[in-house]
Parts: C-alpha cells; sequence; structure tokens
C-alpha cells in the first residue's frame, strides 16, 4: 500500500496558503482517481483508493504542520506501510513556482513538517516537491507561506496540482523520472515555462 501525504494546517483559515499546496495536490488526486470518501481518522483526513493497480492511502494530517508526522507514524502502523512506500506532497521554498521535484531522503531544508514526518519514521521516504518560489529575503519566509496565493499565481496552481494528480499512477510503478517529466511537460504546454525560471514569478 503507498502513503501519499498532504502537508498542510487544517481548517478554512489556512486552506489557500501557499504552505496548504500539499493539501491541494492530495484533493486533486482523491478527486481525480475516485478516492472514497474522506474520514476522521489517524489524526488526520483520510482517502482509500487505487493509483496504477496499488493500493493508496491519502492523508492530510489535522495535527498542524509541525506535528504531521505524529498523523503518518499511526497511519503507517495501523496499515504495516514501509517508509518507502510513504510520499510527502509539500510546499517547496527553495524550486521556482510551478516547479516539481520528486527526491528520495535528503535534508528538510527547514521544514518543520518534513521534520516531524523524519524525526517519527526515520529519512528515507519519497518527496513530492512543489515549488512556491522564495520571497527572496529569510525574514519574509513565515509570513509568506501562511498567506494566500495571489490570484495572479492561481493559474498555475490549479494546472499543477492537477498535472500531480494525472501523473499520479506513476508513484505506483515507481516511475519518478516519468512522474516529474509528464508535469513538467503539462506546465510547458500550458505556458508556465516561463514562471518555472529560476527566480521568475508569476
Amino acid at each position: 500500500m503507498l502513503l501519499l501525504v498532504g502537508l498542510g494546517n487544517p481548517g478554512p483559515k489556512y486552506e489557500k496558503n501557499r504552505h496548504n499546496i500539499g493539501f491541494m495536490a492530495v484533493d486533486r488526486i482523491a478527486s481525480r482517481h475516485g478516492f472514497g470518501p474522506w474520514r476522521a481518522r489517524f489524526q488526520g483526513d483520510a482517502a482509500e483508493g487505487s493509483l496504477g493497480g496499488a493500493k493508496a492511502l491519502l492523508l492530510k494530517p489535522r495535527t498542524y504542520m509541525n506535528e504531521s508526522g505524529r498523523s503518518v507514524a499511526e497511519a503507517a502502523r495501523f496499515f504495516k506501510i514501509p517508509i518507502s512506500h510513504i510520499v510527502a506532497l509539500h510546499d517547496e521554498l527553495d524550486l521556482p513556482p510551478a516547479k516539481l521535484r520528486v527526491k528520495v531522503g535528503g535534508g528538510n531544508a527547514g521544514h518543520n513538517g518534513l521534520r516531524s514526518i523524519t524525526a517519527h519514521m526515520g529519512n528515507d521516504y519519497k518527496r513530492l516537491r512543489l515549488g512556491i518560489g522564495h520571497p527572496g529575503d529569510k525574514a519574509l519566509v513565515h509570513s509568506y507561506v501562511l498567506n494566500d496565493f495571489g490570484k495572479a499565481e492561481m493559474g498555475w496552481v490549479d494546472v499543477l496540482t492537477e498535472a500531480v494528480a494525472d501523473a499520479a499512477d506513476l508513484l505506483a510503478k515507481p516511475d519518478d523520472a516519468g512522474l516529474q517529466n509528464k508535469v513538467h511537460l503539462r506546465m510547458e504546454a500550458a505556458g508556465f515555462g516561463e514562471v518555472m525560471k529560476l527566480g521568475a514569478r508569476p
């Protein structure tokens, strides 16, 4: 079984924050692949379904970002899911807006959601890094990620989360390079190539 964890903060106040793009992505995956209804489980909201012929659980922790690992660990223990089958979908400051990168393990780059998962599960899980760009000053990061996407950004946010949902079957193979390439081509075709260039802003 695959465990896909969208990272974000619960409640309407945070719904459209840049920090919540992980929630947005798993919502799109649930809709695109006909997952069952969201239910309150594992200190979060969970939905069961399948991707690429493999059973999958989508999870949106309700523990707030900094304690995401508690929810992930509970779901993983219940279903006996190995760390190699866990995928975290999260906002990434170090990638340009609209860019996607897939990696396994590595540093957490100051991301408290990743740090919490690592503390509970170890580090060797997969990350789908959804680029949101950097505000340019470290002092501005906190307010930047906890503010809503601007109207000008919502175009690429919609296409990116939709592209991730359309390519999510490739997580079951797994074909990380194929997933990354499929999403990239979709973003280029939608006219967001310039946005994805380092330093570009929508």
